[in-house]
């Protein structure tokens, strides 16, 4: 799996689950560029993870729809700046493109430069600004100072099947910079209650789950109780809640 071993595997079967959606007669959303990335390798990586539990696949469906809906939201309210944060494959800064809207994506320097070759090679404007780092270690207000943000214009952060990947520490610091630093700021992000991390829902099929990722070299590791308490914590209120 040469192209897989440059990029987070997970990117690659979360896009494999997110291009289920064209196959539809009446989508949740069309995203034409997804196609971009996959191979026959990665149609393998996901059906793997999948076959242990195959609701993950329209959940992941389903979870793109509800921040899609939530960005375009945020546009309509006036949100002029997008930060993707540990963005994998998204697409959105293509498939969602606005007047006036910058988008900025954070994650490791390979899977960036995977993806930019992917949509250039299709004549596709990247339609971005790439920060090849991690958003986590490196700094992440910094990175952002140092490569064009402006943290008094309007913004809406995605923070995409990252938080469970992370541990408290971390998820707690990344939300109270984000409220702490950028004027006008709304984030969407999901995240796995801590039964799932634990492997104590008695679902022998998310316990499969949990296990198969694991296995890939991405292991959950953290779930949220209560989260109104946690955004509390870091200054921020919680506006919605889909679950």
């Amino acid at each position: 799996m040469v192209e897989i071993q440059k990029v987070v595997g997970t990117a690659f079967v979360v896009a494999e689950f997110r291009n289920d959606e064209n196959k539809e007669a009446h989508p949740l959303y069309r995203d034409p560029f997804v196609r971009l990335f996959l191979n026959q390798e990665s149609k393998e990586a996901a059906d793997r993870i999948s076959q242990s539990f195959p609701p993950i696949r329209n959940n992941v469906r389903l979870r793109t729809r509800y921040f899609d809906d939530r960005l375009r939201l945020q546009i309509d309210k006036g949100c002029r700046q997008i930060l993707i944060l540990g963005a994998g494959l998204d697409t959105r800064p293509q498939r969602i493109a606005a007047e006036g809207v910058a988008y900025f994506e954070i994650d490791a320097p390979e899977t960036q430069a995977f993806k930019k070759a992917k949509l250039e090679a299709s004549d596709v404007d990247p339609n971005t600004k790439y920060i090849g780092a991690d958003y986590v270690t490196d700094g992440m207000i910094g990175l952002l100072s140092r490569n064009g943000f402006d943290f008094g214009r309007p913004t809406h952060v995605i923070w995409e099947g990252n938080t469970m990947y992370l541990d408290e520490a971390a998820v707690r610091q990344i939300l109270t910079d984000l409220m702490r630093h950028i004027e006008s700021c709304s984030a969407s992000f999901d995240y796995f209650a801590e039964d799932v991390i634990k492997n104590a829902t008695g679902d022998p099929e998310i316990t499969s789950v949990v296990e198969r990722f694991a296995a890939m070299g991405a292991p959950w590791t953290y779930g949220i109780e209560n989260l109104a308490e946690q955004a509390a914590r870091c200054g921020a209120s919680v506006l919605d809640r889909c679950t």
